[in-house]
């Protein structure tokens, strides 16, 4: 990617809750949530948002600025254009060496980055319905009569 990727940000809970409906990479202390939007606008937008779960409002801002950082650092390196990133931190994410959280951030950037097939998820592939509706095999011997 180019240094002119024009980067904008997610404020409104319905951007939040589009980005849910596509893919998402937890790694470490960060996951990231990833939607092709498919507009043809190549401005990349980025989200960040933390739960009361990983701690009181200090800890939770702290958590933020960090990934607002990160992501400042590496969305122009491993986004994608037209993609619309939300940030969500996790339990170690204030705490986190920057090193390593850096690192967390771009391996989620970079498998996002790389479009999945079915192919490529195997059996993972396989709806719960379709699991469900499988024959279980018979556990008898096939040379034993039936």
């Amino acid at each position: 990617m180019t240094d002119l990727m024009k980067i904008d940000r997610l404020l409104r809970r319905p951007q939040f809750l589009a980005a849910a409906k596509g893919v998402s990479q937890a790694r470490g202390a960060v996951v990231v949530q990833q939607l092709d939007r498919a507009d043809g606008d190549p401005t990349v937008r980025l989200g960040f948002t933390a739960t009361r779960k990983i701690g009181g409002a200090v800890v939770r801002n702290r958590a933020k600025r960090r990934l607002r950082e990160a992501a400042r650092l590496l969305t122009p390196l491993h986004g994608r254009a037209g993609c619309d990133y939300v940030f969500i931190a996790r339990m170690g994410t204030a705490d986190r060496d920057w090193d390593r959280l850096l690192d967390d951030v771009k391996s989620a950037l970079t498998r996002l980055a790389i479009p999945r097939t079915a192919s490529d998820m195997g059996d993972r592939a396989v709806s719960p319905a379709q699991i469900s509706n499988r024959a279980a095999p018979d556990p008898r011997p096939a040379d034993q009569d039936r």
